[in-house]
């Protein structure tokens, strides 16, 4: 957060010079706080912009997720990222984020970029896919310990 001081001189308003004559409702308008500084934030897009309310609740959207053979509803905020949601769905589908692709309108995601940012709105569909190289990597793990346990000699317990 950057803090900037101002002169009123520079942004006056019809609005705040009644505020000031007693006709309004006080110096806080629109992100201006009590000692005339302007709250400013830098939004994911790299913006500069005034800082939104704090007292506002941020917006969840339901996102429908599909991996293929079903579903799942996800409630999660709109401003929250692609790595997130990945989490969010760990949970769900056991599996991890890093074996997750997301996909939505037909292009995987990067972990870094926001759903607002992207166009997700509320009950939008997201595809979730394993991806295909550590699904081969836990394949041939487990082919290899299945051609190991065939390999090992077996000893009879008993031996008579």
């Amino acid at each position: 957060m950057i803090k900037l001081r101002y002169s009123k001189r520079l942004f006056k308003r019809s609005s705040w010079s009644m505020a000031s004559a007693g006709g309004g409702h006080g110096n806080v308008a629109g992100g201006v706080t009590g000692g005339g500084e302007i709250e400013w934030e830098v939004r994911p897009g790299g913006m500069l912009v005034q800082k939104r309310d704090a007292g506002r609740a941020e917006e969840v959207i339901l996102v429908r997720v599909s991996t293929g053979f079903s579903w799942h509803d996800v409630s999660i905020g709109a401003t929250r990222t692609f790595g997130e949601l990945k989490v969010m769905l760990s949970v769900v589908t056991g599996l991890e984020p890093r074996e997750q692709r997301l996909l939505f309108k037909g292009k995987e995601r990067e972990d870094t970029d926001h759903l607002h940012m992207v166009g997700v709105s509320n009950k939008d569909k997201v595809l979730l896919l394993e991806d295909p190289a550590l699904k081969d990597m836990k394949l041939r793990a487990a082919r290899a310990v299945a051609a190991q346990a065939v390999q090992s000699p077996r000893q009879p317990f008993i031996k008579v």
